[in-house]
């Protein structure tokens, strides 16, 4: 039983996102947690009041939330039927990283699902200041889909990596899950000028090729350019269909995710993007 947590903003881009991982779930037996956060809209309202309703305004969107979550799961359960499928909704009174990590901890999720943008999303920018958060903080795996991303099964997958770093066998199992469902490719991209290996790097190397035992594996190396070029150029070579990175220290993931804005290191994928996290959990 695969257990998915979808944070949601009700906005069209989140819809996106649950749309998404319902049908790249329809297979599996799925639990999908719908979560809203609402600190934030208690807050702005308080402050503007000169503080003299907070428990009435948190109640009131507490109960606004949790309405709209049941709407939300009703038109989910009509539209998509699925006995495969579970729905809960759950509201939390907490910032958005802080209610996501709490609920991956309190119910051991495996993957959580979310759209790129929110309801005040910036077109400028690939992923909303929310995702990265999430992205940065939240240790399991995230998947963000894009917004005018059309759903095709991932077929086609992209895994850079410098071998530097032994692999979370949870977070291969569930990536090898997938690739054996979809019968997948998946090409570990190694950017480098040099063929040879460390004997660490081997090591590693052939955890990922052991523990990646359902997907058709390549392994390709490009020389060294600009790494965001350099993933960007492979993804419309073989038509990659679901890009993923792992967020460890000292990473071109890390890297880009500590910059002031992630847009500022180039990478623009147009594509599912699954962050794995090799961090204590």
């Amino acid at each position: 039983m695969r257990t998915v947590l979808i944070p949601t903003d009700f906005s069209s881009n989140a819809m996106h996102a649950i749309e998404y991982a319902l049908h790249l779930y329809k297979c599996e037996r799925t639990n999908f947690y719908f979560l809203h956060a609402y600190a934030d809209e208690v807050y702005g309202p308080f402050k503007k009041n000169g503080g003299k309703s907070l428990e009435e305004q948190k109640k009131r969107t507490h109960k606004n939330v949790n309405t709209t979550l049941k709407k939300l799961i009703g038109g989910l359960s009509k539209k998509y039927h699925n006995p495969k499928h579970t729905f809960e909704g759950v509201s939390a009174f907490e910032s958005l990283v802080d209610a996501v990590n709490d609920f991956v901890n309190q119910i051991n999720v495996d993957l959580v699902i979310m759209g790129t943008q929110g309801q005040t999303a910036d077109k400028k920018i690939t992923f909303g200041s929310h995702t990265v958060q999430i992205f940065k903080y939240v240790q399991c795996p995230v998947l963000a889909i894009p917004e005018n991303y059309e759903y095709v099964n991932p077929k086609k997958i992209l895994f850079p990596s410098d071998y530097m770093l032994p692999y979370k066998r949870r977070e291969l199992k569930l990536l090898n899950t997938l690739a054996g469902e979809f019968k997948s490719e998946i090409y570990s991209l190694y950017i480098s000028d040099f063929k040879d290996l460390s004997s660490r790097q081997v090591d590693n190397k052939r955890f990922l090729q052991e523990e990646l035992s359902k997907a058709y594996l390549f392994f390709e190396t490009v020389k060294v350019k600009n790494k965001a070029e350099a993933i960007l150029e492979f993804i419309d070579e073989k038509d990659i269909n679901l890009l993923v990175m792992v967020n460890s220290r000292h990473s071109f993931l890390e890297d880009l995710l500590y910059r002031s804005t992630v847009d500022e290191i180039g990478l623009h994928p147009k594509i599912p993007f699954l962050v794995m996290q090799n961090l204590p959990r």
